[in-house]
């Protein structure tokens, strides 16, 4: 369960408002004032409990992430503490029934990764490999003896997850992926992993590496612990990256592996298996970019107030300012009520790949989009580390692009809509 924090809305959690319904929008003299925050009262949608968790990871992530991620991200580093902080607040695995996990809903779920990518989508990555990718592949497709094993651990962040399935000729196309897995010649129970595995967020630094592989000819999912293998794996870092510089990110190498026979999920075969994953990643993503593009937005709200130009008139006097912060609070406002529609259905066992599809594309494509329009508010003071904007951007076009870049949901939907696979 979570901790005694979850209960009460804490004291301070930053700037941001966190009431809810009418008291949220009113003035002192009772009328209705439109909100900037929440301009189509949104949080009339979330229950106490949810609102309490939101403000909980708010208050963890502006106090205690937000003070790192300046550095974090010039330095190119990952502070692995950050999952044991996580871990200790609930923050891991949250949707999860049992294993040491909070077991909340979905929209619950959603909020705390919104707040989480408000300061930087790395730190989302970090979090959402860890907990959707991995913890929720053991969840829906372990036996109850690798459950026991892992989840509890890695609810507490002692346990480092990722989740290796692209490979550097295979991107968008995981049928095609290389990596085997063959049964070891002499010893029973064991299996042999060999093939390439890159862009993988928390690999250098995972204590549990879970692998796709083609066994026979039919992709399987595997459980390599680092701790247990001898020879023939190699977790080199990726750096010198654009975006995404306050996670980690590498590749797995494996040249025969060993991996125990208990090791592998042994009822799910095909793609369905990491498929089912990536969904649920996919959803934490949609919400995660609302978190960063209403950060933008406040930014660049903040700094138009704050700059004076021209007759020493502030910036957001002007038109064209405020038409970048009117699109950008339009898209931030209807992403966030269509990541609550489908968390709901969610909830209920009711949403389809292709919901998450379309608010997973819309939502990283409209952050994006507006992300770089209000940059151009800062000027030249964008190119600044400081201002934050810059980074954001960066960050958007790394959650635009992977875990299904924008164009593959396109056909993703296209397919649904006409009945006609475009992919080959």
């Amino acid at each position: 369960m979570f901790r005694p924090l979850f209960r009460t809305i804490p004291p301070t959690v930053s700037r941001f408002s966190l009431s809810c319904g009418k008291k949220y929008a009113s003035t002192s003299t009772g009328q209705l004032a439109f909100d900037w925050e929440d301009p189509l009262g949104t949080m009339d949608l979330l229950a106490e409990d949810e609102i309490a968790i939101s403000a909980t990871a708010r208050a963890y992530c502006q106090e205690n992430l937000l003070p790192r991620v300046l550095q974090a991200y010039r330095d190119e580093n990952y502070d692995r503490e950050i999952q044991e902080e996580m871990g200790e607040l609930g923050l891991l695995g949250a949707t999860i029934k049992g294993y040491g996990c909070a077991g909340v809903g979905n929209v619950a779920s959603g909020l705390i990764t919104r707040e989480v990518e408000r300061v930087d989508s790395g730190y989302r990555s970090g979090m959402s490999v860890q907990s959707a990718l991995v913890m929720g592949g053991i969840e829906e497709h372990g036996t109850e003896e690798q459950k026991e094993r892992f989840l509890p651990k890695m609810a507490k962040g002692k346990l480092l997850g990722c989740f290796g399935l692209t490979e550097p000729n295979h991107g968008s196309d995981p049928g095609s992926m290389e990596t085997v897995a063959r049964r070891h010649p002499t010893k029973q129970g064991v299996f042999l992993l060999s093939g390439s595995k890159t862009w993988i967020t928390n690999s250098p630094i995972a204590d549990v590496l879970m692998i796709w592989a083609k066994l026979d000819g039919k992709v399987r999912g595997f459980l390599i612990e680092r701790g247990e293998v001898r020879s023939g794996l190699s977790t080199p870092a990726i750096k010198n990256k654009n975006g995404l510089r306050a996670s980690i990110t590498g590749m797995i190498l494996m040249d025969d592996v060993e991996v125990p026979e208990e090791n592998l999920f042994p009822s799910v075969e095909g793609l369905k298996g990491p498929f089912s994953c990536l969904n649920n990643a996919r959803y934490g993503i949609a919400w995660g970019a609302m978190g960063a593009l209403e950060d933008c937005i406040d930014r660049a709200r903040t700094y138009s107030l704050e700059r004076k130009q021209f007759k020493g008139n502030p910036l957001a006097k002007y038109q064209l300012i405020q038409k970048k912060l009117v699109d950008a609070s339009t898209d931030a406002a209807f992403g966030l009520l269509a990541s609550i529609q489908v968390g709901r259905l969610k909830d209920k066992g009711m949403a389809l790949p292709e919901m998450i599809s379309m608010i997973k594309r819309q939502n990283c494509d409209r952050a994006l989009v507006n992300a770089r329009a209000l940059q151009e508010i800062f000027g030249g003071n964008a190119v600044s580390y400081e201002y934050g904007i810059g980074r954001h951007v960066a960050n958007l076009f790394v959650t635009q692009t992977y875990e299904g870049q924008s164009d593959i949901h396109s056909l993703i939907l296209g397919r649904a809509i006409t009945g006609v696979q475009a992919f080959c």
